[in-house]
């Protein structure tokens, strides 16, 4: 079942410190108060591995850096997860008691060498070799990710085949040993746990659920239908299709945003009628047939926020919203009053903060039940699954895997997966690989962080590799075209030290100086509905000047 031990590295092992690593993550800039505490962690003796196609600053904290390309986390992943068995180093107890499919998961990943996967990713099988051993020897370690891992058309295959580097390694559900997706962007975690999962309901049940779904519909006096909704990527196809003609848009930006945003836009216009509830007027809002001024709930309204580490806190107001912007659930409520009079609406009223939450409670038995507006500020925030007023929170989220017996649960599965490469393929005509990344001043579609300077702010520029720029005969800080097979931008050239040839990025941030959402993949995955932002294909060519027309 197990390996037998002798694995394939020669290097003399570190001892069994801590060990973190980052995979498609530059928390430097994009979480860069989490990274304070990785610094202090790296000064007190932890050891970090950076996982990405760039030499992030980030990465220059690392002991290692893994620069693979583009794509190829899967065969990374299976690839390091061979080593771990190849080796012995497979936490033999952990995985006999606590999960399922180890057999399968082993025959999977056998194809995988250290060799084969130096083949497809680019990194050296040295450095795959350490990182395995490392991860595996580690006496606590932590695998964290963000958005290099789950905009793939394959995203949630890549989320399992780190998950299965946990499993094999016992290094989840123990204090400091862990996966972590660290959120992209404030209170991400508490929109899904709240019900904003075309799948689920509130609290984190299934809408298949009969018997969480049956509690739910005798609350709010409707029938719910068991199939799930559509997920955002459905729902530009259901607007292609014209099935879907009226969208009501609540915080959310994709005129930008969007892959394939020219189309997008497209399809946003031809709808019979579009809603906008927002704090900007962001292109979006511009598009709308209504728009409904929203407050800032995090400053302007009561209410709570949920951490990537399931801890509720509070949000207190500190200011009135500015001229007829209200809060998000009194606008709701007031459409709701409006609606009776197609006969279609209900009259909420205009409950408070916490009387929209203690509905919550009641309906979430065991996630939110125990979490009263009184406990959260008596302890600054509690962690689900909180079931009763009794209960402390629950700081380890998969203990029960190390407990004994009935206690233990569920088995956690191994969920074997395989290498597929980008939908959008290099070929001689796009040979280079874009990629999307964030910068520390700049945020999403800039909406909330353009409006401001910076100091660190430059123009939008195509970040790529100054010995690409010599092979096309560019210049640093000339203007060229970038065009993919949805579209064509223009930008000037940055030649930028973090990047290895073959492979450019943007940054979403200021799309009214480089539409880059023009160029990048819809493809989604079906899995979880996300786009491939980080995997486009393009080619990159010098804006020749105008020629003068004569007497001009």
């Amino acid at each position: 079942m197990f390996g037998a031990g002798g694995g394939t590295s020669a290097y003399v092992e570190a001892e069994h410190a801590d060990l973190l690593i980052l995979w498609g993550s530059n928390a430097r800039e994009t979480h860069p108060i989490y990274f304070h505490h990785v610094l202090q962690g790296l000064r007190n003796g932890a050891r970090m591995y950076s996982v990405d196609p760039r030499r992030t600053s980030t990465a220059q904290w690392a002991d290692g850096w893994l620069g693979l390309d583009v794509g190829t986390d899967i065969a990374l992943a299976n690839a390091i997860g061979r080593e771990i068995i190849h080796a012995g180093l497979v936490n033999e107890a952990f995985v006999r008691r606590a999960t399922s499919g180890f057999d399968d998961y082993q025959a999977a990943v056998e194809p995988y060498t250290l060799e084969r996967a130096a083949e497809i990713t680019g990194v050296p099988a040295e450095l795959i070799c350490e990182l395995a051993h490392a991860y595996a020897r580690a006496d606590r370690a932590q695998l964290c990710w963000t958005l290099g891992i789950t905009e793939h058309h394959n995203a949630a295959d890549y989320v399992f085949a780190l998950i299965n580097l946990s499993l094999l390694t016992g290094h989840v559900g123990r204090f400091g040993s862990g996966l972590v997706p660290l959120r992209g962007q404030n209170n991400v975690q508490g929109g899904g746990d709240l019900g904003a999962i075309p799948t689920k309901l509130p609290g984190g049940y299934d809408l298949g659920d009969d018997v969480a779904r049956a509690r739910f519909e005798q609350t709010w006096g409707v029938t719910i239908p068991p199939e799930p909704g559509l997920h955002l990527s459905q729902m530009f196809e259901a607007m292609e299709a014209r099935q879907l003609r009226a969208v009501y848009c609540i915080g959310e930006n994709p005129a930008e945003s969007e892959a394939n945003a020219v189309h997008a836009r497209h399809l946003l216009e031809g709808l019979d009628h579009l809603v906008v509830q927002d704090i900007f007027r962001t292109a979006t809002a511009e598009l709308a047939d209504v728009v409904l001024p929203a407050a800032a709930d995090w400053c302007e309204y009561e209410g709570t926020v949920t951490s990537s580490e399931r801890r509720v806190q509070r949000v207190r107001k500190a200011l009135d919203p500015p001229g007829l912007a209200r809060p998000d659930t009194h606008i709701i409520c007031a459409i709701a009053d409006r609606l009776i009079e197609e006969g279609l609406g209900h009259r909420w009223g205009e409950p408070t903060a916490e009387q929209v939450w203690d509905e919550l409670r009641s309906l979430s038995l065991n996630w939110h039940h125990g979490m009263s507006y009184a406990r959260l500020d008596e302890h600054g925030g509690l962690q689900w699954p909180c079931p009763d007023l009794d209960h402390p929170g629950t700081p380890l989220l998969h203990a029960r895997l190390w407990e004994s017996g009935e206690a233990r649960g569920a088995a956690a599965p191994f969920m074997p997966v395989e290498h597929v490469p980008p939908v959008d393929t290099l070929t001689d005509e796009f040979p280079v690989r874009l990629t999307t990344v964030r910068v520390l001043d700049g945020y999403n579609s800039g909406v909330q962080t353009g409006g401001f300077s910076s100091p660190l702010r430059r123009r939008e520029s195509l970040r790529m590799d100054a010995s690409d720029g010599a092979a096309l005969g560019i210049v640093d800080g000339e203007r060229v075209r970038v065009t993919s097979r949805r579209g064509s931008v223009e930008a000037p050239v940055w030649f930028d030290p973090s990047l290895r040839p073959g492979l450019a990025s943007f940054t979403p941030h200021f799309s009214e100086e480089v539409d880059v959402n023009a160029l990048t993949n819809d493809a989604w995955d079906p899995k979880s509905g996300t786009s491939e932002f980080k995997a486009t294909a393009v080619r990159i060519e010098k804006v020749e000047a105008a020629v003068p027309v004569a007497g001009t």
